[in-house]
């Protein structure tokens, strides 16, 4: 589950990115504390612009995946810092978490191209940590060692 306090555009990026490049082995899922109401139009473009499946990709709360039946998480990341800081909710099973602080694209000024440029700078970071992910040795990925491997990939 990747947090972000809007859930419109890194969580966004992350949720689709880990569905595309885990190809069935992992599944990805995004909220916010403060959802907006769909997903940033930029984000979706740059997605699909890297041949990233975008459809029924959406901003929800992260209340959503709180109850007893939201799908079971393994590992929260929160890829903001506000999201990091806030008090989160107690996740049932209690998964592994970890930081990976990523740039907001959203707050870019300037024309289109600039905008858009942000964006695909922020999905390439997140594509770049997420394909350490899906390929650690399954040992890494059991629930003792999978916060110490996120964590570890958020310094890269």
């Amino acid at each position: 589950l990747f947090l972000c306090t809007h859930n419109s555009a890194r969580s966004i990026l992350a949720e689709a990115l880990l569905n595309h490049l885990g190809a069935g082995r992992f599944r990805g899922h995004s909220a916010g504390s403060s959802p907006k109401s769909q997903p940033h139009p930029l984000a979706l473009w740059a997605l699909a612009d890297h041949g990233v499946a975008v459809e029924g990709l959406s901003s929800k709360s992260w209340t959503a995946f709180t109850g007893t039946d939201a799908p079971k998480m393994d590992l929260i990341i929160t890829v903001c810092d506000a999201a990091a800081n806030e008090v989160c909710p107690v996740w049932p099973g209690h998964p592994s978490t970890a930081h990976w602080g990523l740039v907001d694209p959203s707050n870019t000024q300037g024309d289109e191209a600039s905008r858009r440029e942000a964006f695909v700078r922020t999905l390439h970071a997140v594509k770049q940590r997420l394909e350490l992910l899906v390929n650690l040795p399954q040992e890494a990925l059991e629930s003792g060692n999978l916060q110490a491997a996120a964590r570890n990939i958020a310094k890269t």
